[in-house]
């Protein structure tokens, strides 16, 4: 089998990052059609929670196929959906606590941004420079992560506006962390009094850690910024909790590490543990707004993606999995910061839990695409699959499964220093 006989018959829109043609996958390795075996730092891009073919998801998967497969929720109700449902309202923080079912990242943030819009009866969206939320009509007009998404498709879905996150990329040179969380609010506040005026703005929508974005972790006091200015004029916050949710950053979610409850979250990627599913939590006195007939799905609440979401949450008590997510962040962090310490051309170390990465740089400072392509292409060379982010194409984010090895960490990281020798200068 060759990938340039099946070449004709695929769509050049969908970027890939490899020709491999994969035949299994087991905890974090993949095994190629030629029996080669790659070390995936990816994991469906950060979707694996437990890894490849975990058993107790594999075994639930089973056995819901074996009874029903599909049915269409809107025509019938699901146990093992009904029970998830159930089971993630009790994960959920505060009263986020009614849930709509999804297939997908994007199709989720569609359906938050509806939302929000037939609850507060407001026009307006304010989404954040480096975001990423999707490529559906909708996700892609409040996503800023790179102008070539937007590209021959405007008019987005608006009215959206844009406000800097505070990363080092979209603030003033020089600018501390403090003084980048008082730029960024600043630059809010003054969109509210020269472009949009609060009372027609129903949602604010934001990653409370950028991903595809460059994983931009903010200070604190950013996220909890914009929760006191929607409550002030009373805008909806959406979560965009799909990359950084789901004990990705060593909570069950990623807002809870700033001390903030949204009003909508949108969830998704890790949430079924390899299978498609996103969905939207929302407080119950918003989603009662959203009546029959408002939004719809054929796929979503699907029994078998329901079954292995189940048990990811099974294994997530079973296991304490969030305290190894930390304490293997931890360790991934520290390793991180000695091969900076050791090469140059790694210019920042960032990140929460197991959603960390690595910003490449030349020696003027300027942005290293090219240097990041090499390392990423001699790590493909050695058997190990790596994964880019950032506005310039120079970031490297580690999406490994929650249950990795130190062992595993290791092979991986040992592979990155040999990689590094070659290219960057110590």
């Amino acid at each position: 089998m060759n990938i340039e006989d099946y070449r004709p018959f695929l769509s050049p829109a969908l970027a890939k990052a490899t020709d491999l043609i994969v035949a299994s996958g087991e905890g974090c390795y993949l095994t190629d059609i030629h029996g080669e075996r790659y070390l995936d730092f990816v994991q469906g891009i950060a979707v694996n929670a437990l890894g490849h073919g975990h058993p107790k998801i594999v075994e639930a998967i089973k056995k819901q196929a074996g009874k029903l497969i599909h049915a269409s929720f809107n025509l019938v109700h699901y146990p093992s959906t009904l029970e998830l449902a159930r089971r993630l309202a009790a994960v959920t923080p505060g009263r986020l606590d009614s849930v709509f079912f999804s297939n997908g990242g994007a199709e989720a943030i569609d359906g938050a941004l509806k939302l929000a819009r037939v609850f507060t009866k407001r026009p307006a969206i304010i989404a954040f420079q480096g975001s990423f939320h999707g490529r559906t009509l909708g996700a892609l007009s409040v996503t800023g992560s790179k102008a070539k998404y937007r590209k021959y498709v405007e008019p987005m879905a608006g009215p959206v506006y844009f406000a800097p996150y505070p990363s080092k990329d979209l603030c003033p040179d020089g600018f501390n962390t403090a003084q980048r969380t008082a730029y960024c609010l600043n630059e809010l506040d003054h969109l509210f009094a020269y472009l949009i005026a609060p009372d027609q703005v129903a949602a604010i929508i934001m990653e409370p850690v950028q991903g595809e974005g460059g994983y931009v972790v903010p200070e604190k006091a950013f996220v909890q910024g914009i929760r006191e200015r929607c409550s002030q004029y009373g805008i909806l916050l959406i979560i965009d909790e799909i990359q950084s949710g789901y004990g990705r950053t060593g909570r069950m979610f990623a807002s809870e590490q700033f001390g903030v409850v949204p009003d909508i979250m949108t969830v998704g990627k890790a949430l079924a543990g390899g299978l498609p599913m996103s969905a939207v939590v929302a407080l119950p006195e918003i989603m009662a707004e959203w009546h029959p007939g408002m939004h719809g799905t054929t796929f979503g609440g699907h029994p078998v993606s329901a079954a292995a979401a189940l048990a990811v949450l099974d294994v997530f008590q079973e296991e304490d999995l969030l305290d190894h997510v930390r304490k293997m962040g931890g360790y991934l962090k520290s390793r991180l910061l000695d091969l900076q310490q050791k090469y140059t051309c790694i210019t920042d170390v960032r990140g929460l839990g197991l959603m960390q990465a690595i910003e490449f740089s030349h020696p003027d400072g300027s942005p290293a695409p090219d240097m990041l392509s090499r390392v990423r292409a001699d790590c493909l060379k050695r058997r190990l699959l790596t994964l880019g982010c950032g506005v310039h194409e120079n970031g490297m984010r580690f999406a490994t499964p929650f249950n990795i090895k130190k062992e595993e960490m290791d092979q991986g990281l040992s592979i990155i220093d040999r990689v590094l020798s070659g290219i960057c200068t110590h």
